[in-house]
């Protein structure tokens, strides 16, 4: 894989404009929608990300994955590898998801992780490290995540495990789920930034940045004035979408034919 490189008011009545976020000047970053193990539409979305990084001119560019390369979708080992060479390349950076928090700590001995890993999709991703079905369902929960400990490579868990909490970019703020609401994004909790969802998603508060999450699912992108969604449910839908930044512009890339 190659990185060369709105109704008119009286002026006396009228609301302040909004600041229109942007990134710093020279920079030019792209943002992934949960992956969920669909490694071959990462790896396309990816190809239609570097010809367009290419047709816009130079920029210092960032790839920002969105967090949950795991669970569900067929080829999380796969994914997570393309991950990691984004990362060596030094254009990417990943966000620790909920789905990765739970794999971390399976893949770590974990027999309560374990068994959550399971019920969130978690036999397809075993399955994509070459377990089979008789070996995950053999024994206990605890069986299972010794199992794990020693079959998954330390590489891959360690890298997932090290995937930020969040990243701030200009007016622009990146997180996998959402976060609280009224709390200052220096306070924020890993939790809410890993799992919140309805109290984000229902509020219309100003959080002091735009926030780009995943984690919901919609059939579209969810673009509002203080969030925008991009998880487009790639493992059930097969499109993965991304969110392109440049000053003030922002445009968006998908894998829908």
């Amino acid at each position: 894989m190659r990185f060369p490189l709105f109704s008119r008011r009286k002026a006396a009545d009228a609301e302040p404009a909004r600041h229109a976020p942007a990134v710093p000047p020279g920079q030019r970053v792209y943002a992934i929608g949960d992956i969920h193990g669909c490694a071959d539409e990462l790896r396309r979305l990816l190809e239609r990300i570097e010809a367009d990084h290419l047709a816009r001119g130079p920029a210092q560019l960032t790839i920002i994955l969105l967090g949950d390369l795991v669970n569900r979708g067929p080829a999380s080992a796969r994914a997570i590898g393309y991950a990691q060479e984004l990362v060596e390349a030094g254009v990417g950076r990943l966000l620790k998801g909920n789905h990765e928090e739970l794999f971390v700590l399976a893949a770590r001995g974990d027999r309560q992780a374990a068994r959550a890993l399971l019920g969130m999709g978690g036999m397809a991703t075993l399955a994509s490290f070459g377990f089979t079905e008789d070996e995950i369902g053999r024994g206990s929960f605890a069986d299972l995540a010794a199992l794990l400990k020693t079959r998954i490579p330390r590489d891959m868990v360690d890298f997932l495990d090290a995937g930020e909490d969040k990243i701030a970019i200009g007016d622009y703020l990146f997180v996998h789920a959402g976060i609280r609401p009224g709390v200052p994004i220096a306070q924020q909790a890993s939790a809410d930034l890993r799992w919140i969802r309805a109290e984000f998603i229902g509020s219309q508060a100003e959080h002091g940045a735009m926030i780009v999450h995943g984690h919901t699912i919609g059939t579209t992108v969810d673009e509002c004035e203080n969030r925008i969604g991009i998880d487009t449910g790639a493992y059930r839908s097969g499109i993965l979408t991304a969110i392109g930044l440049e000053g003030t512009e922002r445009w968006f890339l998908d894998t829908a034919a």
